[in-house]
């Protein structure tokens, strides 16, 4: 298999954290599951492989793991039967794209980490404890807290998109900032007494986060805290007294291990170019269109600049073949077609009011992104007759864009016109973020096409 050309530059690891990242992939689409034409939920696997890209593609990292966490019990549900024992059951969904999200990783050529009897974090804390003394730099992919306890030198966590924040990196001031402690290991303490509701670890009864900053503050670790009850006083000196095993067991669970028994092999984990053909076979089964174009590499040429207004007959190259002129297929120039680019504001006022007497019209936004809650609109087509179509730019300034927006807006709104589009809903989240809510009837063409 080809490694990639990346020797050249410092090596950067990226270890992510599987099950974290799947889990929050499925239940950010909790509210609007993708489901195929076969009625397979693929929310996880849509959102881990559409991390797995962003990260490869703006992080671009020279060695790559990705860890599971083992099928059976860890050392920790052997020591605490309760251990995690909160959580709900895994959803079906997730457990049936397990294995597709797996096959998945194989296909981008990324090795799997999974050791029996430890959980992602051991395996991840052991192989970033390792390459942090090695001076590699290495992120550690996880929204979990815990990680906080391995920050270093070179040893980051990354914390995932959320909402509209961006990716977070946190090194040791951001550790101890955010807990409000003098160093990453006290994570540890804080778990330890605070407890962790998302693990079942139970800490001390009554002590909450700004407690457990104040003592580990103080005594600088639990078991100093323990070796000194006596200068504690009233209700918070009952409390630690009376829970000294549950707070020291507490810590133990809540202590990523670094030594388990996995070696850090750096041109195992060295990135590789990945199998296209087996991922487009994979995303072809799970109908993940966008992501074959936006993935796998075809001889289509995109637009040259992104940021510019696309040009929307772009991607079809001039044919004038011998072929071409003695086919039966109807051409474009043979037709009376009517194609009109609306742009300014006399002609838009006039597009829509015709557009608000029509008992049906398509539509189309044309946008910087396939995600409709971060991309913005570059702009809007319109047709309600056969061969005749409209296109209006919209400027990238927002107020500009809104004010356009609205000129359209009686029209979208209009409850008596059927709304025709592929893959409407993508239109309907898109002009919500303009302050139009999508009205009347619709009629989706790609769930037709299925």
């Amino acid at each position: 298999m080809k490694k990639l050309n990346i020797f050249t530059r410092m090596e950067k690891l990226f270890l992510l954290d599987a099950y974290a990242l799947i889990y929050r992939a499925y239940y950010a689409f909790i509210k609007n599951p993708r489901i195929n034409s076969k009625g397979f939920n693929t929310s996880a696997i849509l959102g881990f492989v559409n991390t797995l890209e962003e990260v490869l593609r703006k992080e671009n990292p020279t060695h790559i793991g990705i860890a599971f966490d083992p099928s059976g019990p860890t050392f920790r549900h052997e020591a605490y039967e309760a251990y995690k024992a909160q959580r709900e059951e895994t959803p079906e969904a997730i457990r049936q794209s397990v294995p597709v999200i797996k096959d998945i990783i194989r296909a981008y050529h990324i090795p799997i980490l999974e050791i029996a009897g430890y959980e992602a974090d051991d395996v991840i804390g052991t192989l970033a404890t390792e390459a942090g003394k090695r001076g590699i730099n290495t992120y550690m992919m996880t929204p979990d807290k815990d990680y906080g306890q391995l920050v270093s030198e070179h040893v980051f966590m990354y914390r995932p998109k959320y909402g509209d924040k961006d990716f977070e990196v946190m090194g040791v001031e951001e550790v101890k900032a955010k807990f409000d402690i003098q160093s990453p290991l006290q994570v540890i303490d804080m778990l330890g007494l605070m407890g962790d509701t998302a693990d079942n670890i139970p800490g001390c009864p009554g002590v909450g986060e700004k407690t457990a900053q104040k003592l580990i503050a103080q005594f600088g670790s639990i078991e100093n805290l323990l070796a000194h009850t006596d200068e504690l006083k009233g209700a918070i000196k009952k409390k630690v007294e009376e829970n000294k095993e549950q707070i020291t067991f507490s810590k133990f669970l809540a202590t990523i291990k670094t030594d388990v028994p996995i070696a850090l092999d750096m041109e195992a984990l060295k990135r590789e170019e990945p199998d296209e053909e087996e991922l487009r076979r994979l995303f072809e089964m799970l109908e993940f269109r966008s992501l074959i174009d936006r993935v796998i590499k075809t001889e289509k040429k995109a637009p040259s600049s992104p940021a510019a207004q696309p040009d929307l007959f772009g991607f079809f190259a001039e044919e004038d073949t011998a072929d071409a002129k003695n086919s039966i297929l109807t051409r474009l120039e043979d037709l009376p077609y009517d194609y009109q680019l609306v742009d300014n504001k006399e002609k838009m006022a006039v597009l829509a009011e015709k557009l608000l007497v029509q008992k049906f019209f398509s539509l189309d936004t044309e946008t910087t992104g396939i995600d409709p809650i971060t991309a913005e609109l570059v702009g809007m087509s319109f047709s309600f007759a056969e061969n005749q179509a409209f296109y209006v730019p919209v400027p990238a300034n927002r107020e500009e864009a809104l004010t356009i927006v609205n000129i359209f807006k009686p029209a979208f709104e209009n409850p008596d016109s059927l709304k025709i589009g592929q893959n409407i809903k993508y239109d309907l989240i898109m002009l919500a973020n303009y302050g139009v809510t999508l009205k009347g009837k619709m009629f989706d063409t790609m769930i037709a096409h299925y």
